[in-house]
């Protein structure tokens, strides 16, 4: 499957200037929110001329029929996936779903996110239940209502490719070379370990975005993912 570099750019001349000075042409990226509401639909236009394949992670959330009318919008794009905010329930997941007929773009939901541990889910959310309880219950109600896929850790793609097969489709991010920092995310994998665990994708941002020499990293990242390493 594909790995996303994360193109966490403040604006296109940031992004273009990464992609072209590292020589990044045609790799699959990740448009995230911060350049998405900087430079529009445009900036998914600039990248499919480059022949990039697209992850648009937007991680909609809101009543259903907001989401399902913002996905009419995204589906024309054609981007590879887009994500929704699997907390917002069975009925705006469904929509977002049905936004999108007509068009092969994926819909990828968020179940917990990376820079999330058990103290942040339990003191300051309050949900039941540890983080891969939780993981589980927002898998198994995207799949019911039609998603594609699910955003998780690496952590909890074992369980939920046991709980909600294994075509149901995982995307990881929190993607660290071995010699990376973590920064912000506190559940983190290797490529390795990813595809060992079963990933399908995988982002990855800083690891590749902040390394001495971006190429150099970005093929190391596929050299761990097609070995295992």
């Amino acid at each position: 499957m594909s790995i996303y570099v994360a193109l966490d750019f403040p604006t296109w001349a940031d992004t273009e200037c990464f992609l072209r000075e590292n020589d990044l042409a045609g790799v699959p990226v990740k448009v995230g929110m911060e350049l998405f509401y900087r430079e529009g639909p445009a900036i998914i236009e600039k990248l499919q001329a480059d022949n990039h394949p697209i992850f648009l992670d937007l991680k909609l959330h809101d009543i259903p029929n907001t989401v399902h009318q913002a996905m009419k919008n995204i589906a024309p794009l054609n981007v590879d996936l887009v994500t929704t905010h699997a907390i917002g329930g069975k009925e705006m997941i469904y929509q977002a779903k049905q936004g999108l007929a007509g068009s092969s773009t994926k819909l990828m939901a968020v179940t917990i996110l990376t820079s999330m541990d058990n103290d942040v889910l339990d003191q300051e959310l309050g949900l039941q239940g540890n983080i891969e309880e939780n993981v589980i219950r927002f898998a198994s109600l995207a799949k019911e209502a039609g998603a594609d896929g699910v955003v998780s850790s690496v952590h909890e793609v074992p369980v939920i490719k046991k709980h909600c097969g294994k075509d149901f489709l995982s995307i990881t991010p929190g993607i660290r070379l071995a010699d990376s920092s973590q920064d912000d995310q506190k559940r983190v994998a290797t490529p390795g370990k990813a595809k060992a665990l079963g990933s399908d994708f995988l982002v990855v941002g800083r690891s590749i975005t902040k390394a001495e020499n971006p190429r150099k990293a970005y093929e190391q990242v596929l050299k761990e993912w097609q070995h295992g390493e």
